[in-house]
Parts: structure tokens; C-alpha cells; sequence
């Protein structure tokens, strides 16, 4: 039950001289104003979890500012310097191109400073995975960078590393967690940094960075055979025009073409409603410059530039819009059918999925030989396997559905910039064979299954709708459904258990990972559902995933309207069209 009067004292507290000017302008706003906006602004302090802070930005414990971004880099000083003791710690920060995005980074970077910390700031905006590079290359111990990734353009967000590159992990995440909220005040935040002890980066390292992305290219001959390719590509304003054009021409392409009105950087994202390169709407740009050019390929980074939209070209012309469990699926096959070639498979190998991206990875995977892990959601967990295989086991490419890809280990976040530059490759061996990335889709299809997938978000905003999130799962794991869709459900996974129940024997099986909240349910005709609420957004998610035989090309139409049916039903029998 929200205490008004509560919410109005702790509001008043952000009036005091510890805060700005403008931040007790915008509060003495909020408290004169509507109450439905006071109270969303400081109803609960904004969470910084596994994955650091994201949120709406203004004034308010439930928004991102330079407080609660302050209580956040504190926290995790404070935990870097009880970790490293008599070290002299380093960290890197980068950002992208949101509004506020250079103003948080370089208050983050004086609060580092002011704890004695050598700190690496990019000079502008830079993409997340050259975030992760930096970390790696000046040995840091620790990394932030300011990014909400395709969140629309009212958000911005923290994200923390650690000194391997990749995103905190446990026991990390809990320990900087529990340090974050042992600050009970903004007096507790150091704010006046020494200014000696920020470095600032920049070319030198996007160089450092590209030649570690060039080393990912494995077939220049078909580059150079098809080097004048059309493609298209589109920053949506992010941070992906710094690195990426040049990373294709490094690659060998020499005909990149461009969408001028989003080339421009602008957090207000002013050509597009949302900067996700998951929604169709991102692109149409984009395609339509393609339609003109007639070019081979549409590719959209998000702000970030870590997750990757594609769009290919279909026998009539058109474009067609992919998803990311099939752009992970070409990136797979294109990357095992060329080590296989060129007999760089030596048995050693390894690739990466989440628990809920295409099972269709694992069948590429079989069909090579080589093993599949799969992980949580979240690229952290690919960097906290690919350091524990680390001298053991070689990585050579994974993804996730949520349209984010690493095509090697130079950095250990999803990579964008490769991924680019990979797609880009495996459209022009394509080419050699007289096919189109669609056509080599299809192939995979049948040789290893026509999978289809979809994914169902349910948003539900503020506290009654984190609520309404926790009673779904809560009705889910003490009610599951028998049947869905007229088919038994056998087997149920339990992420939050660590049980992977059979129900057709009754037996149970202990799951190899750490806890989650994500539910599985698999059913008697091989479709899969999972279910699992966000980690970063007011939101529910819902993958459905089924499965049949593609006979041949003529009949991929027919057989994904069958599929798209069966999603349908499931969809339907679960009410949540």
C-alpha cells in the first residue's frame, strides 16, 4: 500500500542543498504537480541489479540521475576497492548517444576519480563492445558504460563490468548490489574527482579495436570477388556510425551505403518511434535506400551498437526482415561451414546459445561436431563460460535471439561491429555459390529442421504491473497447464528450482545453472514455450518456439504459415492475444 504522505517526505528530502539546483527545481515541481507523477518518481529506490541501473531519467529515487547513477558508481568503488586491496585500480567508462549520456559518463568517471581510480574516458560516444575491449586492453579491473540499449529515448542506463570484459556475474553482482545499498545518503557519494587521474581515449583504441574484429574475417576470396556489394547500413542515430563502416571497408567491402537522416547523432532518435533494430519500423528507412540502390543487404545497429537488425533479399526483390535466432543461425552455419572447410575444426571447439534462443543452434552445432552450451539469458553468462573454458576449449562464435551476436573472444559482450562485418562476409560466399543470404537460410532449414519462432511481451508498468508480473509466474509454477494448444505438456523446466521435471515418469533432474526466474514448458508435438519477466524493462516475455521438416524451397511459405499457425494456437490457448 502506497503511503502518500511517506512519498511527499521523502520527496522533500531531495529539496535540501545536497542536491542541485535543477534537481530541487524539478522536485519542488513534482510535489506541487500531479501525484500519480510524484509518486512513480520516488515510490522505490531504482533497483541497481545484475545488470546495473535502467530507468527513466529526471529527478527521484525511481529515476536515473546523477544521484542515483552516484550511489551506483559508489557502490561499486567501494566494493572494487575491497577486492583489489593495495592495487591501484583501473576502470573504463564509455556511452552512447542518448540524451544525458556524456554528462552521466564523465560524473561517473570524477566519482571513480575521487576514490583514487585510473580511469579510461572515451572521448565521445563509442559502442558497447569497444567498452568491453578497453576493459581487457588496459587491464581494468572494473568498466561502466552509460547506455538503456534500444529503450526509447525518455531512458538511460548503467551497465557494470568487470576486469574480464564481460558483465558482472556472481558473486560480483551481489556483493556490488549489497554495497550499493549500504549508502544511505548522497553525502556518502564522492563527487569532486581528481581530473589528473582521467585519461581520455579514443582513435588509438578504435584502431586496437577494428584489428581485432578484422582478424574474425575467414574468407577474403569471396570478399573480393563480390567486395562492390550493395549494402545498406543505419545507425538509428546510435553510436554504430563510428566504428562500423569503417569495419566493413576494413573487411573489403567498398560499397556501403548510407541512410543520411539517421547517420546523424541524436538521442531523440527524431526518424524512428522506437531505436530497436528488433521492429520492422527501424528499418523501413533503411530498405527503402536499398529498394533504390539495389543493394544485397539492410543491416540497423541499436544506440549501443551491440545488437544487430537484418534484412535480406528476397528472389523478388523485395526485403525480408529477419529475426535474431535466424540471424545467429546463418552467423553459426556460415561460421562452422568455413572452419570445416578450411579444416580448422580440431575437436576443441565450442559455441554458445541462452536457454531460450532456437534449439535450431544446437542441431548447426550437431551437425559440425562441435558442442553447444547453453546459457541464461544475458551475455554475461557467455563471458563467465567462455573465461571458465579459457585455455581448455576454443570459442568460436554464439548468440542470443534478442538480436545480439559474438563472433570470437576479443571482447566478451555481444558484438554489433563484428557481427556487421561477418554478415556482410557470409552474404558475399553466398553470392559465390549463386545464392542469397535468404537462400542459404532455407538450406539450413532443411538440413537441420524448419524452426520458427515468436516472442510475446507483455508490458506492465509501475508497481501494480511488477506486481501483476510476479502473480503471472506465481499462478504458472503453482497451476501449470496440463495441455496447451491440444498437446500434452512433459516436461517442465524450472529455473528457480534448478528442476527439470518429467512429467510423463514423474523423475526429476537437477539443471546445471544458477537460479533464475524462467519457466520452460515443453510439449508432447516439440513446441517449446518459455517463460520469463525482464530484467531491464516492466515487462513479461514469452518465446514460443515449434518446429517441423522443410521438403523443399517451393515449400517454405506453406510450411511457416503452418507454424506460424501452431504459434497461434498456443498464443490463443494461453489468452495472451
Amino acid at each position: 500500500m502506497i503511503n502518500i504522505e511517506e512519498i511527499r517526505k521523502k520527496a522533500a528530502g531531495w529539496l535540501s542543498d545536497e542536491f542541485n539546483e535543477e534537481t530541487r527545481k524539478e522536485v519542488k515541481a513534482l510535489l506541487e504537480g500531479d501525484e500519480n507523477r510524484l509518486i512513480d518518481a520516488f515510490y522505490q529506490d531504482l533497483e541497481f541489479g545484475t545488470g546495473g541501473l535502467r530507468g527513466i531519467m529526471g529527478a527521484g529515487t525511481n529515476r536515473m540521475n546523477i544521484y542515483t547513477l552516484g550511489m551506483a558508481t559508489q557502490g561499486l568503488s567501494n566494493y572494487l576497492i575491497r577486492n583489489f586491496p593495495g592495487k591501484d585500480i583501473k576502470v573504463a567508462i564509455a556511452h552512447d548517444c542518448r540524451n544525458n549520456s556524456r554528462y552521466f559518463a564523465e560524473t561517473t568517471a570524477d566519482i571513480f576519480a575521487a576514490n583514487g581510480f585510473t580511469v579510461y574516458l572515451f572521448e565521445s560516444l563509442r559502442p558497447t563492445p569497444e567498452l568491453s575491449f578497453a576493459i581487457r586492453h588496459f587491464r581494468c579491473q572494473s568498466g561502466v558504460v552509460i547506455t538503456a540499449s534500444h529503450n526509447p529515448p525518455e531512458y538511460n542506463g548503467y551497465k557494470a563490468y568487470w576486469d574480464d570484459g564481460g558483465q558482472v556475474v556472481p558473486p560480483h553482482d551481489k556483493g556490488i548490489i549489497d554495497e550499493v545499498r549500504n549508502i544511505k545518503s548522497v553525502k556518502e557519494i564522492r563527487f569532486g574527482g581528481d581530473r589528473s587521474l582521467i585519461r581520455i581515449i579514443g582513435k588509438e583504441t578504435d584502431k586496437l579495436f577494428l584489428e581485432e574484429v578484422l582478424k574474425m574475417r575467414i574468407n577474403k576470396d569471396a570478399i573480393d570477388k563480390h567486395n562492390d556489394m550493395g549494402i545498406v547500413y543505419t545507425p538509428i542515430h546510435g553510436t554504430g556510425i563510428m566504428l562500423i563502416p569503417e569495419a566493413l571497408r576494413l573487411f573489403g567491402f567498398t560499397n556501403i551505403i548510407n541512410v543520411p537522416d539517421q547517420d546523424v547523432i541524436d538521442g531523440n532518435f527524431p526518424t524512428v518511434k522506437s531505436p530497436n533494430p528488433e521492429e520492422a519500423g527501424a528499418l523501413m528507412m533503411a530498405i527503402e535506400a536499398a529498394r533504390k540502390a539495389g543493394a544485397e543487404l539492410v543491416m540497423a545497429t541499436d544506440p549501443d551498437a551491440d545488437r544487430l537488425g537484418l534484412a535480406v533479399k528476397l528472389p523478388d526483390n523485395e526485403f525480408r526482415l529477419l529475426n535474431g535466432n535466424q540471424t545467429c543461425a546463418l552467423l553459426m552455419y556460415y561460421t562452422l561451414s568455413q572452419y570445416s572447410a578450411k579444416g580448422l575444426l580440431k575437436g576443441n571447439e565450442y559455441v554458445i546459445k541462452t536457454i531460450v534462443t532456437s534449439d535450431l543452434l544446437d542441431r548447426i552445432a550437431e551437425g559440425f561436431k562441435v558442442e553447444c552450451y547453453n546459457v541464461l539469458t544475458g551475455f554475461k553468462y557467455f563471458a563467465e563460460l567462455i573465461r571458465k573454458l579459457e585455455g581448455k576449449k576454443k570459442y568460436i562464435g554464439g548468440g542470443e535471439e534478442s538480436y545480439g551476436y559474438l563472433p570470437g573472444d576479443y571482447v566478451r559482450d555481444k558484438d554489433a561491429v563484428g557481427s556487421c562485418a561477418l554478415t556482410a562476409e557470409a552474404a558475399a560466399w553466398a553470392k559465390t555459390r549463386g545464392m542469397s543470404l535468404f537462400d542459404m537460410l532455407t538450406e539450413i532449414y532443411m538440413k537441420f529442421g524448419f524452426y520458427h519462432e515468436r516472442l510475446v511481451n507483455i508490458v506492465r508498468k509501475g508497481k501494480e504491473g511488477a506486481d501483476e508480473i510476479k502473480a503471472m509466474m506465481k499462478a504458472y509454477r503453482n497451476n501449470p497447464p496440463e495441455k496447451i494448444n491440444n498437446s500434452r505438456v512433459v516436461r517442465i523446466d524450472d529455473y528457480e528450482t534448478l528442476v527439470s521435471k518429467d512429467l510423463l515418469t514423474g523423475a526429476g533432474s537437477k539443471i546445471d545453472l544458477v537460479k533464475s526466474d524462467v519457466l520452460q514448458f515443453f510439449l508432447e508435438d516439440g513446441s517449446k514455450i518459455s517463460v520469463r519477466p525482464s530484467g531491464t524493462e516492466p515487462k513479461i516475455k514469452f518465446y514460443f518456439s515449434v518446429s517441423t521438416r522443410l521438403d523443399s524451397p517451393s515449400a517454405f511459405s506453406e510450411t511457416e504459415k503452418l507454424l506460424n499457425e501452431r504459434i497461434n494456437g498456443i498464443i490463443n490457448d494461453l489468452k495472451l492475444s
